[in-house]
């Protein structure tokens, strides 16, 4: 019972504190696709992949207690911190999930802006195609976000680097 969100639990305690709800939405997603079993469901929305699902657990995590989220008043936006709370501690210590290591994964990725993690999802959204479609495709998809080549190249090898391969297939 509460498995899917006990390993949001096992995220939030690896990970300390996530600035930002995007930011959490390609973390986890970003995940999933290094084979760390996370079971929401994604879709392509605006900003890349997204699971409503996610928000949901988020929500009842928050709502428990479990998860602390608090808003702050950015220029003309607001920013959620999510951080896990005692409570949420004690519930994750009686949990059973086990997750493969993924520190490492989780420490490179909150050294990068949500923009290019919002880059590297969409990428992987569309890895069933060939790199030049992928790049293709980035370039319709988020002709808005102005993504440079330099860029793209740099988020293959932000993938490549998270799954343990020196080099991304074409």
């Amino acid at each position: 019972m509460l498995t899917n969100h006990a390993k949001l639990m096992k995220f939030f305690m690896t990970s300390g504190e996530i600035i930002g709800r995007k930011k959490l939405q390609k973390m986890i997603y970003i995940l999933k696709n290094c084979d760390i079993p996370f079971e929401e469901k994604f879709e392509f929305h605006f900003y890349g992949p997204y699971s409503e699902e996610l928000t949901l657990r988020m929500e009842e995590l928050c709502n428990l207690g479990f998860i602390a989220e608090s808003k702050e008043k950015k220029s003309n936006y607001y920013q959620y911190r999510y951080t896990m709370t005692r409570a949420g501690e004690d519930f994750l210590n009686h949990s059973q999930v086990v997750l493969p290591p993924f520190e490492d994964k989780i420490d490179k990725m909150k050294d990068q802006s949500s923009r290019f993690l919002e880059l590297v999802s969409t990428i992987l959204y569309f890895k069933h195609l060939s790199k030049s479609e992928v790049e293709e495709k980035i370039q319709i998809v988020k002709k808005s976000s102005n993504y440079t080549a330099t860029d793209i190249e740099s988020a293959w090898q932000f993938i490549a680097e998270l799954q343990g391969n020196e080099q991304v297939q074409a």
